[in-house]
């Protein structure tokens, strides 16, 4: 295959309703299938949605929707992936998309999480984020490594971080060194016009961007949408700003090829392997590029960086 066609779901779910969400996530990949997708991809936790809640102060409110958005939370053997992984395989599309995780064992923890469905209809692996930034460390739980892999489909190798993980560089230096090649960067949706005085924002273009120049790979940056309208009447107290989007796609140089986009839409783009190839042949961080007698990257106590005999 040497035309990819790319897509970046950008939607708002149905907020504290995972069924209703599941739903909108099944016709929007149907949509995309239509339009030739090979991948369709969402942003961060997009089921059942992003924790809008967590900047605001704690209150009663606060607490009913920390509760809810619990009560809310996916399983990766429940039905909703399920009936995800049937639409990805009618709509012959391969999917990523972020959920909200639900701690299997407890029941009381929440993970945020990208899950990589197959075009099969097989859920091919789930990537928990290691670390949650800043205020989200108070829905969301500490992730692991078992998802760091990059995964060898028919058009290319594909892998996925969420948000801030593009700002602490090793995940995805580990993503690099197994040599991905179409890269889901997964977002809340938020990109204001000019950088606001805080040091905590998503900088989505800015990272996606960078790791698209780092790995020599076309990113898919889909981004999450919630406006007031989107919310819940009795939890807009909770809602200190809005998500507004602003999606995109970008090649193998760092260069956005589509959007940034506004309101519901699929952004489509197409990928050329070549591009990835004359990318990588010019640096390859963990190739040629690289000085592995300097350097040394271990993943859970397993060595990743050089290659070769451990």
């Amino acid at each position: 295959m040497s035309l990819i066609n790319l897509a970046a779901i950008q939607a708002a779910p149905v907020f504290f309703d995972k069924a209703a969400s599941t739903e909108k996530a099944c016709h929007w990949i149907a949509e995309a299938g239509k339009q030739g997708a090979d991948i369709a991809a969402f942003g961060e936790t997009w089921l059942p949605g992003y924790p809008f809640f967590i900047e605001a102060p704690l209150s009663d409110l606060w607490w009913e929707a920390s509760a809810l958005y619990l009560q809310q939370a996916v399983r990766l053997d429940g039905p909703e992936l399920a009936q995800i992984a049937r639409v990805a395989k009618q709509a012959g599309t391969d999917v990523v998309i972020g959920i909200a995780e639900l701690d299997p064992a407890t029941e009381g923890s929440v993970y945020a999480s990208l899950v990589f469905i197959s075009r099969e209809g097989e859920i091919l692996g789930r990537h928990r984020k290691i670390k949650p930034t800043h205020h989200e460390r108070s829905v969301w739980s500490d992730g692991d490594a078992e998802g760091l892999k990059v995964y060898a489909r028919d058009y290319g190798r594909l892998s996925g971080l969420n948000c801030w993980e593009h700002n602490i560089m090793l995940p995805g230096f580990s993503l690099i060194c197994q040599g991905t090649q179409i890269h889901v960067a997964a977002w809340p949706g938020r990109e204001p016009e000019t950088a606001p005085s805080e040091p905590v924002w998503s900088r989505q273009l800015l990272l996606s961007r960078a790791f698209a120049s780092q790995a020599g790979a076309y990113v898919i940056a889909p981004a999450g949408l919630r406006l007031t309208e989107h919310v819940p009447e009795r939890f807009r107290p909770l809602s200190a700003f809005e998500h507004t989007g602003q999606s995109a796609i970008i090649d193998p140089r760092g260069e956005i090829i589509a959007g940034p986009v506004e309101g519901e839409t699929i952004l489509m783009a197409q990928a050329d392997l070549n591009e990835v190839r004359k990318a990588k042949a010019a640096c390859d961080p963990a190739g040629h590029y690289s000085r592995p007698d300097l350097f040394e990257l271990k993943l859970k106590g397993e060595r990743v960086y050089p290659p070769g005999p451990r």
